[in-house]
């Protein structure tokens, strides 16, 4: 083997290892990172992204209503009839005479044009409900980030959630272990039954589908952090957070005015009876006249040279007015239609601030009752640990019973549990009044 084989299958050999490498490096997600990741790659939330372009487009298309059009035209007659005339013989016993006309010429060229200049206010509305439409789908996509955001948020502590889980039911299977140990020892010295003994290792081995169960939950909980975030299942990734109590007392009444103020659903809702206003006005614009000048210039002839000699030209300018009069009630038809999608947008205005009210309420009793369970069960965790450090002392003197020790032991777990799902009830209830009051995506918080 040449050296620059060698050399040549040393570089593939390394660059083999460095992709293994790369596709095996661990990302660090924190929250602030998961939602970044998110916003930069969760697919639905880039699907609803990319209409602000169409809405943009239809902007442009709007104004373009108001410029002028030219258009070039090229015509090649294939097949024509020549004009025949015969006119009577002016002299006795004389055939008469045939002229033969042409009025037309094989090949043409034209430029035209037109501009509107008037269209009974036509072209204005559908300007502005263009640039409606436009900050409508914007606050869609603000609506759509709130949430994506917020669906993060809950996959992030429900992934918290889940690893603890994983260290309260390891911590009760560890404890349990360690009781079996002791009524084992105290067995062996004839100071424990045996119905002590089974009674500690059936316990014991009662713990090892849930630690399983709750490794299972970790699992699946880390698949869907990945798919919300646009992560390939099989990327490590490294978790860091706790699940953490931080104070928030939230005033109803102030609560309630900044989401009618911040809510995208009803920003958007707001635009989309803009969009109606204007559709009516032009619904009721189509009784109203036309005016527009146009205009031609041409160049003909019967032989394709480009000799100058061999084209005739001429332009025409005109000024062309359009008074409707009657289509079968169609403007009526499409006036009432106009009026009845602004009247259901009211409506639905209406119902949905009184949604928007319920939402806040709701979120804020959900965060009091979070609040309030999870400042009950921290005092129940201290009570179970010192519980159980009792009962195992007692145990080992005979003061206690096998059943004694597995009861408190159990109650530690539950307390641990319960305090757990307390603090993952309380940051989900606390992102969820956030998304109610419409702070996230671009509002300030």
């Amino acid at each position: 083997m040449t050296n620059a084989r060698r050399v040549f299958t040393a570089l593939t050999i390394l660059i083999g290892f460095s992709s293994i490498l790369a596709s095996e490096e661990r990302i660090v997600l924190t929250l602030d990172e998961s939602i970044r990741l998110a916003l930069q790659q969760n697919p639905m939330y880039m699907a609803e992204k990319a209409k602000e372009a169409g809405a943009s487009a239809s902007v442009r298309e709007a104004v373009a209503g108001f410029f002028p059009s030219l258009n070039a035209q090229g015509t090649d007659i294939l097949d024509k009839k020549v004009f025949s005339i015969t006119f009577p013989s002016l002299f006795p016993g004389m055939n008469p005479m045939t002229v033969k006309m042409d009025f037309t010429r094989t090949y043409a060229l034209a430029l035209n044009f037109s501009l509107p200049l008037y269209a009974g206010g036509r072209l204005m509305s559908g300007y502005r409900t263009a640039n409606y439409n436009l900050e409508s789908t914007r606050e869609g996509i603000r609506q759509a980030k709130q949430e994506t955001v917020f669906d993060v948020k809950k996959a992030f502590y429900g992934y918290l959630l889940a690893r603890k889980l994983v260290e309260v039911t390891q911590e009760a299977l560890d404890l349990a272990e360690k009781h079996r140990t002791n009524v084992q020892q105290l067995f062996d010295v004839g100071m424990a039954s045996k119905f002590d003994l089974l009674r500690s290792e059936v316990a014991a081995a009662n713990l090892k589908p849930q630690v399983i169960r709750a490794r299972n939950g970790l699992n699946t909980a880390e698949l869907g952090l990945k798919t919300l975030l646009g992560l390939d299942l099989k990327q490590a990734v490294e978790v860091r957070g706790e699940l953490t109590f931080k104070a928030v007392e939230a005033d109803t009444d102030a609560s309630v005015a900044k989401a009618l103020t911040l809510r995208p659903e009803l920003s958007q809702l707001n635009y989309q009876k803009m969009m109606a206003a204007e559709m009516l006005k032009m619904a009721r614009a189509a009784y109203l006249p036309t005016l527009g000048v146009g205009g031609q210039y041409n160049y003909w002839s019967n032989v394709l040279n480009l000799g100058r000699g061999n084209w005739d030209s001429y332009y025409t300018f005109t000024l062309v007015l359009n008074v409707p009069i009657f289509n079968g009630f169609l403007h009526q038809a499409k006036t009432a239609e106009a009026e009845a999608v602004l009247k259901q947008l009211e409506y639905t205005q209406k119902g949905l601030q009184a949604k928007v009210r319920l939402d806040v309420h709701t979120a804020i009793l959900d965060l009091g009752q979070a609040r309030e369970s999870l400042q009950s069960l921290e005092k129940n965790v201290e009570e179970a640990v010192e519980s159980v450090r009792i009962a195992e002392l007692n145990f080992q003197e005979g003061m206690a019973t096998d059943l004694d020790v597995s009861s408190v032991r159990v109650a530690l777990s539950e307390a641990r549990t319960n305090y757990t799902q307390a603090l993952f009830d309380y940051a989900v209830a606390l992102a969820a009044l956030e998304k109610a009051v419409g702070l996230g995506g671009d509002s300030p918080e």
